[in-house]
């Protein structure tokens, strides 16, 4: 049987994304850039900063992208997003709308591509290289909370991508060996003292579960390999793992981010 193409904008999201073959966090991610753009379609402002992630986005017809002044309203969307976030972000979420409005018109749901004349931003200029060792003491001498200063030491300690080191689990930890038990598929993660002194303390009372954990319990719908069984909170991410670190080390200067800390190595 066809099936019927969804009347509404945030319903047409959810159809792309679940045949997207991302996981929940990515999925998560596309949404909240998604729904940017359905701000911009209703001719309103996205809101920005902590809000954005729960303000629900209005509610628009689908066919509002088929209209002839869609390209304009995303046009001043772009612009305005582009004085209030980063380039890498906002190439993110036009290439996010891309994709799916190209899916869209390829199950005949909409017959125009409204993003055809917006361009992606130019890429910033390359990083800053490995933090020094002044600045990794000035790191680690921060108060920041265990979370934290456990994953600046294990990204700086093991080398391992960050992607990596997100995505471990407590029990994935030999804690005496100093290193992630053997997985098929998985890279191991080997650390030092600095790691050794921190790890059990922030799995004490914690057998399974993602290893860094968010503030809030996680939402309804995250997936049981991303929420702690012990505390309901959900994996941390990649994207607010890196908030944070831009947070506290902001008094440091400019440039400071996970990946500097990593390659510091």
């Amino acid at each position: 049987m066809t099936e019927l193409p969804p009347v509404e904008y945030a319903v047409a999201v959810e159809r792309y994304l679940a045949v997207s073959g991302l996981a929940e966090g990515s999925r998560r991610v596309y949404r909240i850039g998604l729904d940017t753009w359905a701000w911009a379609l209703a001719g309103r402002t996205a809101p920005t900063g902590p809000g954005r992630r729960r303000a629900r986005p209005p509610v628009l017809p689908l066919a509002l992208l088929d209209h002839p002044d869609a390209a304009a309203r995303l046009g001043a969307a772009v612009t305005r997003r582009a004085a209030d976030t980063d380039a890498r972000t906002l190439n993110r979420e036009l290439s996010t709308l891309r994709a799916a409005v190209a899916w869209w018109r390829a199950r005949g749901w909409i017959t125009r591509d409204p993003t055809t004349g917006l361009r992606a931003h130019p890429a910033p200029a390359p990083a800053a290289g490995p933090l020094t060792p002044d600045e990794l003491r000035a790191l680690f001498a921060l108060r920041a909370p265990l979370r934290e200063q456990t994953l600046w030491h294990l990204l700086h300690e093991s080398g391992a991508a960050i992607e990596t080191v997100l995505a471990l689990n407590t029990d994935d930890l030999d804690l005496p060996a100093r290193r992630t038990r053997p997985r098929p598929g998985r890279p191991a993660v080997q650390w030092q003292a600095g790691t050794a002194r921190l790890l059990p303390l922030l799995v004490a009372g914690r057998a399974t579960g993602p290893l860094f954990l968010t503030d809030r319990r996680a939402p309804a719908g995250t997936t049981p390999a991303d929420r702690c069984p012990h505390t309901g909170r959900g994996r941390l991410s990649y994207r607010r793992a890196a908030e944070l670190f831009t947070a506290h080390t902001q008094r440091l200067g400019t440039d400071w981010t996970l990946r500097r800390l990593r390659a510091a190595r």
